[in-house]
């Protein structure tokens, strides 16, 4: 296919101007460029979900013109976003064959369709599990099988490899040579320039809505593309200066949280969790999506109420305290969720700026809520973290995802918290914001800061943190020193398996009995 010219405007902004982009069938060809360069409107586009203002694009020789998704489908073009769009309380099948029961029905054919595709392109799909009890990785081959299912020859797949560890990325890898073997084609859009270059036969580089380059992975290292993307050089989180005092800022003593599934049925998702976070210490939790890390944070954030164990937040009991008397006695908070947990989308950035804080300065004073300088301090953030939209009065809904991210890490910086609780800080961020948020938390860490980091970045894990631990089935199960550590050993714990360079955690289970 190819897009010729492309050109889109919003009100105040030009997302594309005159983007041209080949792409080869039977390749990966990788889609890279900084936060709010037009990645996402560009594939919107692709997709029959926006319209061009200008430009033309051609499949198969064929000039086409898309006014819904459904063309795009009936061309062939299936995308696969970054947040997935899977019901959990459905089965695969259900998932997959929800609206294209046309196609195969939702009983037997469907069910051996699915199995055929999983088995052509050995993405290892169960068609009759429930979805809420797969992992991350498994969700994203249900995401892939159901484009598949719809006869989509070429994928779009938006930061594919965003929450996998290691070895899910390499399983991934293998996925998408086995859809290229088979003559299709995947349009691959990433932050991480290392598996850019491992996977793409071809490289487009767009920077403020227009292409700048076209490069070969053979030709170029990750520095280089970084320069292109962002005219800086590749940032590195490496950080081994220690900062860590003897103040212990959270302490988490024995903490136990369980849920109820659909089913009624109640299991534990924390099972005894201490840990200790001293001032000017960044405590670093490993471990694949799903084994407790989200529960622990909203058990430290008041979003759920512990079954046992105490929280301490410089010296104060807030086990049982309320989500705002923990956001002003000084936590800081970074969701793993950011549309769920961290913005009001149709909201102007003004107003989202003021989430959580609505009781402190500059957002209230005397009592009531100071707009004229929450406004102000709204224009200070958007300059200060580069975040790219044409005011402050346009909804967090129109922002890309790393430039909402952005505007979080802002808000939440911006009142100097004792405790922050970051999870995946940099996910669906650009190189160059990458290393300022990393800058950010240096600079705090220095004056004190604590921090709680969440992240499936496991480079960032390792070179931002002072304590590194690992989470497996609600328990912190191994230590690891993040001076010596590797990605690879990394993953391998957090999937289970026994790694010689780390050690067993005091909360480790000595039965060998399943966790949950």
């Amino acid at each position: 296919m190819e897009l010729r010219g492309i050109t889109k405007r919003f009100p105040g902004v030009v997302a594309n101007h005159d983007i041209d982009i080949a792409v080869r069938r039977g390749t990966v060809h990788a889609l890279v460029g900084e936060n709010g360069a037009g990645k996402s409107t560009l594939m919107k586009i692709l997709y029959g979900m926006q319209k061009p203002d200008g430009g033309t694009i051609t499949v198969d020789g064929e000039q086409v013109s898309f006014g819904s998704p459904a063309d795009a489908i009936d061309r062939g073009i299936g995308m696969v976003h970054q947040h997935f769009m899977l019901a959990d309380n459905l089965t695969v099948l259900e998932n997959v064959a929800l609206g294209a029961e046309k196609l195969y029905g939702i009983a037997g054919k469907a069910r051996a369709r699915i199995q055929e595709i999983s088995d052509a392109y050995g993405l290892g799909v169960r068609p009759d599990v429930l979805v809420e009890d797969l992992g991350v990785a498994d969700r994203q081959r249900v995401e892939i099988l159901k484009v598949l299912y719809r006869g989509a020859r070429t994928l779009i797949l938006d930061e594919p490899t965003a929450v996998l560890v290691p070895q899910e990325v390499d399983a991934l890898f293998d996925n998408l040579r086995e859809l290229k073997a088979e003559g299709l084609t995947v349009i691959f859009i990433s932050h991480k320039l290392g598996e850019v270059l491992t996977v793409a036969d071809d490289i487009t580089v767009i920077r403020r809505g227009t292409t700048v380059a076209s490069v070969h992975p053979a030709d170029v290292t990750p520095k280089q593309l970084a320069e292109l993307m962002v005219g800086s050089e590749l940032p590195s989180p490496e950080t081994r200066e220690s900062t860590v005092t003897e103040v212990p800022m959270l302490t988490v003593d024995s903490l136990h949280l369980s849920a109820t599934d659909s089913d009624g049925a109640v299991r534990a998702v924390l099972g005894g969790v201490s840990f200790t976070i001293h001032q000017g210490e960044v405590l670093g939790i490993a471990g694949v999506e799903g084994n407790g890390q989200a529960e622990l944070v909203e058990a430290v954030m008041g979003m759920r109420d512990p079954d046992g164990g105490t929280i301490t937040l410089d010296g104060s009991d807030i086990s049982y305290a309320p989500t705002r008397r923990r956001r002003e006695s000084g936590i800081g908070y970074i969701p793993e969720d950011r549309h769920r947990h961290g913005l009001l989308l149709e909201a102007p950035l003004w107003e989202n700026r003021m989430l959580g804080h609505v009781t402190e300065p500059p957002n209230s004073k005397g009592g009531r809520l100071d707009l004229k300088a929450a406004r102000a301090d709204t224009a200070r953030i958007v300059a200060e973290y580069d975040v790219r939209t044409p005011g402050i009065e346009v909804t967090a809904a129109s922002l890309s995802g790393g430039n909402q991210q952005k505007l979080i890490v802002g808000r939440e910086m911006s009142h100097r918290p004792k405790l922050l609780i970051a999870a995946h800080p940099t996910r669906g961020v650009d190189v160059g914001a990458q290393a300022q948020i990393w800058d950010q938390i240096r600079e705090a860490r220095r004056e004190g800061l604590a921090v709680l980091l969440i992240s499936a970045d496991l480079d960032e894990l390792i070179g931002l943190s002072d304590t590194l631990r690992v989470m497996y089935r609600g328990r912190l199960v191994a230590d690891a020193d993040p001076a010596t550590v590797t990605p690879e050993e990394l993953g391998s714990a957090m999937t289970g398996a026994a790694s010689g360079h780390l050690e067993g955690s005091p909360d480790e289970p000595r039965d060998g009995g399943d966790q949950r």
